[in-house]
């Protein structure tokens, strides 16, 4: 029997079929493929020559494969759905055997020829591949923010300490020298030497916190080659990653020729995402939500602004706005700002801020050291 040519809707519908960006596969009530376009055959590895008429098992990893006919058969006597009608995850299998996520969603039409069952699929490893960067991502970021967060508490710690230290090794020093000139009373020599004992356990004790002050302000960042730009992108990435950002407008403001400069990706990286998450903090209960994210030289620096819509910094706040343990929100140490200007004063540059009020925003300026002169060149 010779083979029908096709009408002009079934040409219609083969040509959408063909140009759809997903994987299209429609089956019948025996589970044989009628159906597979051209998305599929990128997707699969398969010409559509050799899959349609087979199982649709063939695209299948064995553990699927194995009840894919049992399951369609239960719903054709039962009428319950286990998937159709439901996207999901699920595993697919290459042509060359290899196992892949996908999403896929079923539908089911009625024809004259009898259920037919249409499978549309997306392959999910590209968005598996940028989960797990943003997850190593983060991982490092936290990890960082560790490393950064003990240095500055070790930091202000050895601070803290060290004058009432002293006070304590001074008042030592004095009641001892009072206990020698007494005169008229007998000096206890077991309390003069406890005295002794105690004043040198205080300077042993203030030895140490020195030697901590001395190896944390040496802490060199691991400088490279960067491009802010990446940094900004990967920090909105992660950022914005979830909810928190969703309803927030992100202005994009660089120059179309990044000059390149020497630093420590992932510490720039970290005052980067303190910032922006700063901002869309301050922005959340406001009309009008967005951040700005400018970049531009001056001086021979590089300086990335980050402004946002909010109410601005009150005054009194501004003051103490980069101290470490200084902080107007309920939950935190107030250690983000100050370990972010610390690491820019540590790369030779600074952390600002503009405080804005009066109808406008604030704005935080970071400003680095120019290295080199290459630039990096917008795409």
């Amino acid at each position: 029997m010779p083979d029908r040519s096709p009408t002009v809707s079934e040409a219609r519908l083969l040509s959408v079929l063909d140009t759809a960006v997903d994987g299209i596969v429609v089956i019948d009530e025996r589970a044989r493929v009628l159906v597979f376009n051209k998305a599929c055959e990128t997707l699969f590895g398969y010409e559509a020559e050799s899959v349609v008429g087979r199982n649709i098992s063939v695209l299948m990893p064995p553990d699927y494969a194995a009840g894919h006919d049992a399951a369609v058969g239960h719903y054709q006597r039962t009428g319950e759905k286990r998937i159709i009608g439901i996207g999901r995850e699920v595993r697919a299998r290459h042509a060359d055997g290899t196992v892949f996520p996908i999403e896929l969603s079923v539908g089911e039409a009625k024809t004259p020829e009898g259920p037919q069952y249409i499978g549309i699929m997306r392959d999910l490893r590209p968005r598996k591949a940028v989960e797990q960067r943003l997850a190593q991502l983060q991982a490092q970021l936290v990890q960082m923010a560790r490393v950064n967060a003990m240095d500055e508490m070790g930091a202000a710690v050895a601070h803290e300490l060290n004058q009432p230290l002293t006070a304590v090794m001074l008042y030592l020093q004095a009641l001892a020298r009072k206990l020698r000139s007494g005169g008229e009373a007998e000096v206890d020599q077991a309390v003069l030497e406890i005295l002794g004992k105690a004043s040198r356990e205080a300077e042993r004790a203030g030895s140490i916190i020195q030697k901590m002050r001395q190896f944390i302000e040496k802490r060199e960042p691991e400088r490279q080659p960067v491009d802010i730009r990446r940094l900004i992108d990967e920090a909105l990435e992660v950022t914005l990653l979830g909810n928190d950002g969703a309803a927030v407008e992100v202005v994009r403001d660089e120059m179309p020729d990044q000059p390149a400069l020497e630093a420590d990706p992932i510490q720039i990286q970290q005052i980067l995402i303190n910032l922006i998450r700063n901002g869309i903090e301050a922005v959340k209960s406001r009309d009008e939500r967005w951040i700005r994210i400018a970049t531009r030289t001056a001086d021979g620096r590089l300086l990335v602004e980050v402004e946002d819509s909010g109410a601005g910094i009150p005054g009194e706040t501004v003051r103490n706005l980069f101290k470490a343990f200084s902080t107007s929100k309920k939950t935190g140490l107030g250690l983000g700002l100050a370990i972010s200007r610390s690491i820019a004063q540590n790369h030779g540059g600074d952390l600002l801020v503009e405080p804005g009020g009066g109808g406008r925003g604030a704005t935080f300026v970071l400003s680095l050291p120019l290295g080199v002169t290459a630039t990096v060149n917008a795409k």
